[in-house]
C-alpha cells in the first residue's frame, strides 16, 4: 500500500479510503469485520462512515459494526485513521426535531457523542461535515469545533459536496480564528464520467491544502464493467446504472470505455481507481466493498501504472471541463 499526507496535514493516510456505507444495509456485521480485517492487512488505515449510514429505522447501525470491530482490540482503532460525518437528520421516520441534525453548534456536539459511543472511541481522526448548512455561520461552526479539538473529542475537519466558494469561505474564517486550522479535506463526488469538481472543487481544495477524496469512484458500476457482464450473462445494471445505460450516448461512452480496457488487458474497476491515483489534488478514492474479493480487486489498482495511449484514450471518451475558468470563459 502507498501513503500519502492528507491535505496540509501531518496526518499520513492510505492511497485507498475504506468506505463503509454497505456494512448494514448489504452487508453483515460479520462479513463487515473480516472487510476491515483484510482492509488493515492490506495495509488499508484510512476508514470513513458517516452517523446516517445503516439508513432509515437503522441510522447508526454502519458506526456500531464499526465500534464492535475497534472493541475486539488487536490495535484495530490505534491503527486506523477514523473519519465520520454530521449533517444528516438521524430520526428513524425521517421527521427531524428541531436541531436535530444540520451544522448548529447544539447538534454538532451532540451528533459527535453520539458517534462516539456508537464508534465505542474517545475520539475521532476527522470529523467530516455531509453537506453546506446554509442556516448556519462559519463562526458558529468553528467555535463549536474548537471545543470539540479543546476537549480532544475530534482532531481534524474535512468537508463533503462542498461547492469551491463554500470552502474558500470556510477556510477564511477559519484564518481569522486563532488556532483553528480549518478543512482539511473534501470528499466530493468525482470520477472518470463525472468530472465537474475540476472546474471549481479541487482547485479550491488544492490553493486550501485541502486533500481530496473522491467518492463513487466506480459512478454507482458504470466504470467497473457493466456491459461486459451483461453480455456474459452475468449480474444486470440496476438502479442508477441501468438508467444511465438506457441513455444512448453514455451506453455508447462506457462501450468505448470498455473495449479501450479490454484492447489493453485491464480490469475496467481497477483502472477508474487507478486514473483517479494519477489526478492532482487527490488523497485516495473511497472504496466500498461489499465482499473481500473486490477489496481486492481494488488494492491492486494502487500499483497499476496506467500508460499514456490508455491515459489519452480516457481523456478522449471521458473528456473533463477543462481549467478553471477557461472552461466556462475565455
Amino acid at each position: 500500500m502507498e501513503y500519502t499526507q492528507l491535505g496540509r496535514t501531518g496526518l499520513k493516510v492510505s492511497r485507498l479510503v475504506l468506505g463503509t456505507m454497505n456494512f448494514g444495509p448489504q452487508t453483515e456485521e460479520a462479513d463487515s469485520h473480516a472487510i476491515m480485517d483484510a482492509a488493515l492487512d492490506a495495509g488499508i488505515n484510512f476508514f470513513d462512515t458517516a452517523n446516517v449510514y445503516g439508513w432509515g429505522e437503522n441510522k447508526g447501525r454502519t458506526e456500531s459494526i464499526i465500534g464492535n470491530w475497534f472493541a475486539k482490540g488487536g490495535d484495530r482503532r490505534d491503527k486506523v485513521v477514523l473519519a465520520t460525518k454530521v449533517y444528516g437528520n438521524m430520526a428513524a421516520d425521517g421527521e427531524a426535531w428541531p436541531n436535530h441534525d444540520k451544522l448548529s453548534a447544539l447538534n454538532i456536539r451532540r451528533a459527535v457523542d453520539a458517534s462516539l459511543k456508537r464508534l465505542r472511541t474517545d475520539y475521532i481522526d476527522v470529523y467530516q461535515f455531509h453537506h453546506v448548512d446554509r442556516s448556519t455561520p462559519f463562526e458558529e461552526i468553528w467555535q463549536a469545533i474548537d471545543v470539540l479539538v479543546q476537549q480532544g473529542k475530534i482532531l481534524y475537519v474535512g468537508s463533503s459536496n462542498f461547492p469551491g466558494y463554500k470552502i474558500a469561505q470556510a477556510n477564511e474564517i477559519a484564518a481569522r480564528r486563532n488556532g483553528t486550522i480549518g478543512l482539511v479535506s473534501e470528499q466530493c463526488l468525482y470520477n472518470l464520467i463525472e468530472r465537474r469538481a475540476e472546474m471549481e472543487v479541487i482547485p479550491a481544495a488544492q490553493d486550501y491544502g485541502l486533500g481530496v477524496i473522491p467518492w463513487s469512484p466506480l459512478n454507482g458500476g458504470l466504470l467497473g464493467g457493466v456491459i461486459k457482464r451483461e453480455v456474459e450473462g452475468g449480474r444486470r445494471a440496476n438502479g442508477r446504472s441501468a438508467d444511465a445505460l438506457a441513455d444512448p450516448a453514455i451506453r455508447e461512452q462506457v462501450q468505448a470505455y470498455e473495449d479501450l480496457l479490454d484492447k489493453h488487458g485491464l480490469q475496467p474497476g481497477e483502472v477508474a481507481l487507478a486514473w483517479l491515483l494519477t489526478r492532482p489534488g487527490v488523497t485516495g478514492p473511497i472504496v466500498g466493498p461489499r465482499t473481500a474479493e473486490q477489496l481486492e480487486s481494488a488494492v491492486r489498482a494502487v500499483e497499476l501504472e496506467l500508460s499514456q495511449e490508455v491515459l489519452t484514450g480516457l481523456d478522449e471518451i471521458f473528456p473533463g471541463p477543462g481549467p478553471s475558468p477557461e472552461a466556462f470563459a475565455w
